[in-house]
């Protein structure tokens, strides 16, 4: 006889944020016709699986491996109305099969209801009770009935005399980290790691993904970063290599962080919005902001970041902290563009200024003015102020440096100006008189 097929359980993904780990186990299986076989050998307490029930069973389990799954629930039915006859294992192993038949539907709530019918007749090997046990925990898990999970994890414990294995503390971190019980899980995921690895294997990377987001959600990030280490050194992906970057980021590692971000760099890893950003930030902070400036614009260039006024603003401003006036023009000029505001207009005059190109200083300072919403208005006239100086405006150069002197912030060096540029308006007066 074919034996009934077995069936993998497989938890789903939860909403985190961060990938949970995957639970595949297998549900009791049971070979029908072992099972019938091995009930003539069981002890007293054990009943028999009589002949006739026997082959009931078996034609709902010929049906439901035929795929006509109505059929066999129908079948199954016919038995079920026939159960006051039956004795407690029989009745264990028509539960068990009602199970399979609504697992395989993704009727999960059925199924648990149909499994803890199996655990509760007494008179069944407890093998069978344990390993059905088992399965009812991580079908709660896969239903996300977190407490139901630990509530079947405990009456496991509690009933086998075996030390539990990885995938009992495995699952029990699991619930518990969904219930935020973030205390006792990463005891939990700790003890599973640590019998893999007495025994000289590697956690699965699932376990450490796990491990990694308790530390995180414990406010523990000295202890994300060691998870994170050995994540890189077991799987080196692209994804642990920028995470752990930003973790040396948040312990003050900065040197290592410079480090990890370069080297992702190198290897092609940086590919999303948030990797460029993440990178120019790192470079900026780490007095390097040529490259925070270059990154970000092939982050543009490659069209994964957007090309808006606070991107270019960025790139333009890292260039003026590189010194690199000129390069940050076209980046200010484009920012310009995306915008209302005249405070962009504004830092354009005084890069001008600095430049020493007045024309476009003034012209720049009076398209501020004109946009309006400045944050600093005072600015955008002290920038006009010193343009028209150079260009010796100096009736316009003084007009300005009074709107700026209205400005408690600028007031006093509006006043030096004035008197400096009334001064040297007399004296290139005279000079051209003298010249007469």
């Amino acid at each position: 006889m074919k034996m009934f097929k077995k069936i993998t359980l497989l938890s789903a993904l939860f909403s985190t944020g961060l990938i949970m780990p995957s639970l595949i186990s297998v549900l009791p299986n049971v070979n029908l016709a072992t099972a019938y076989a091995d009930s003539e050998t069981k002890t007293k307490r054990v009943p028999a699986l009589r002949e006739k029930v026997y082959s009931q069973l078996a034609r709902a389990q010929k049906l439901a491996d035929d795929g006509q799954v109505t059929e066999g629930l129908a079948a199954l039915d016919s038995v079920k109305e026939r159960a006051s006859s039956m004795n407690s294992y029989e009745v264990a192993m028509m539960h068990n099969f009602y199970g399979f038949i609504y697992y395989n539907e993704n009727q999960l709530d059925k199924a648990i209801e149909s499994f803890q019918a199996v655990i509760k007749q007494e008179a069944i090997p407890e093998s069978l009770r344990l390993s059905t046990t088992f399965s009812l925990a991580q079908l709660a898990m896969a239903n996300n009935d977190f407490n139901l999970t630990l509530r079947f994890l405990d009456e496991w414990s509690a009933a086998t005399p075996q030390a539990p294995k990885s995938n009992f503390y495995i699952l029990k971190a699991q619930a518990q980290y969904q219930l935020k019980m973030y205390n006792d899980a990463i005891n939990n995921i700790n003890s599973a790691i640590n019998i893999v690895e007495s025994e000289g294997d590697l956690p699965k990377e699932n376990w450490l993904v796990l491990q990694r987001a308790i530390y995180y959600s414990l406010g523990q990030p000295k202890n994300v970063v060691k998870v994170l280490e050995k994540m890189v050194n077991l799987y080196d992906k692209p994804q642990y290599w920028i995470q752990l970057g930003g973790m040396y980021g948040e312990v003050g590692a900065d040197k290592k962080q410079l480090a990890t971000f370069e080297t992702a760099k190198q290897r092609g890893f940086i590919k999303s919005k948030s990797d460029y950003m993440q990178l120019a930030q790192v470079y900026l902070m780490n007095s390097l902001p040529y490259k925070a400036a270059e990154i970000l614009d092939q982050g543009i260039k490659a069209k994964v970041v957007e090309d808006n006024a606070k991107n270019l603003t960025f790139i333009a401003e890292a260039f003026v902290q590189a010194r690199e006036d000129k390069k940050s023009l076209p980046y200010f000029i484009a920012a310009t563009e995306k915008v209302e505001h005249g405070n962009l207009d504004q830092r354009l005059a005084e890069i001008y200024l600095n430049l020493e190109k007045y024309e476009e200083a003034a012209d720049y300072a009076r398209m501020a003015l004109n946009k309006g919403e400045l944050n600093f208005e005072s600015n955008a006239y002290v920038a006009l102020g010193m343009a028209q100086f150079n260009l010796q405006n100096f009736d316009a150069s003084i007009l300005a440096f009074e709107q700026a002197e209205k400005h408690k912030k600028s007031a006093n060096l509006a006043k030096q100006w004035i008197k400096y540029v009334k001064r040297e308006k007399v004296n290139a007066e005279t000079l051209k008189q003298a010249l007469l």
